[in-house]
């Protein structure tokens, strides 16, 4: 999942992008409202996080003007103001949800899974395709209740697809939403993630979860168990 962090202290925003990144995600990082503002129209998110306070604009505006560009992505905000105005203020411009500073980093993953998890349809982390289970939260992928040994890169490939579960996925979306800006986007990289992938999750060849659809990209074919 990749992810926008818009914070104007370097510190935190350095500290954020490398804990973030430790948890499996990708991160694109901006320390004004206007270079957040730009990232946030051009590039294709999971989730950002910005920061009230930001020089250049403030964080709500950033906020309001990605929303009437229809920037569906959800937001959280980073506020250091503990009152309710400016809480109310970043959630009627469009933000999903907040955290005060300071807060504990376990606090933000859980959040920002949340947000993502139900941005996609899923109230639960825990999603149950018959043998198969992803918890989003522990980021593990289970068959038959056996953890599998998954690498990062195959359990973020399969965690994209979960999510868009019905949905054709190309190898650029892919790309951009799971992997880092020096990936080799012309290598069969990502084939061969989905090829080992596909081993390891249906090793008998049974459930056929994931479908390529020639020259458009993958698809997971599973509803998750009611």
């Amino acid at each position: 999942m990749r992810l926008l962090i818009v914070e104007d202290e370097v510190k935190l925003n350095e500290q954020l992008c490398a804990y973030l990144k430790s948890e499996g995600y990708v991160t694109d990082s901006a320390f004004d409202g206007q270079e957040g503002l730009y990232l946030g129209e051009e590039h294709p998110y999971d989730l950002a996080i910005i920061d009230i306070g930001l020089p250049q604009i403030d964080g709500i505006e950033v906020i309001k003007k990605l929303r009437e560009k229809g920037k569906k992505f959800p937001i959280l905000i980073l506020t250091a103001r503990d009152s309710w105005q400016d809480k109310v203020g970043g959630l009627e411009a469009g933000a999903d949800d907040y955290l005060v500073k300071p807060f504990h980093n376990e606090e933000l993953r859980a959040r920002a899974n949340a947000l993502i998890r139900r941005s996609n349809g899923h109230a639960s982390p825990l999603l149950h395709f018959g043998p198969l289970t992803l918890d989003t939260a522990a980021k593990v992928v289970k068959l038959k209740e056996e953890a599998l040994e998954l690498t990062s890169f195959e359990y973020n490939t399969f965690e994209y697809l979960v999510q868009n579960v019905g949905k054709v996925i190309s190898k650029t979306e892919l790309t951009e939403h799971l992997y880092d800006q020096d990936f080799d986007r012309d290598s069969n990289t990502i084939e061969v993630f989905v090829g080992r992938l596909r081993k390891k999750i249906d090793p008998d060849g049974s459930l056929k979860p994931i479908t390529t659809i020639r020259g458009q990209g993958y698809r997971f074919n599973l509803e998750a168990d009611a």
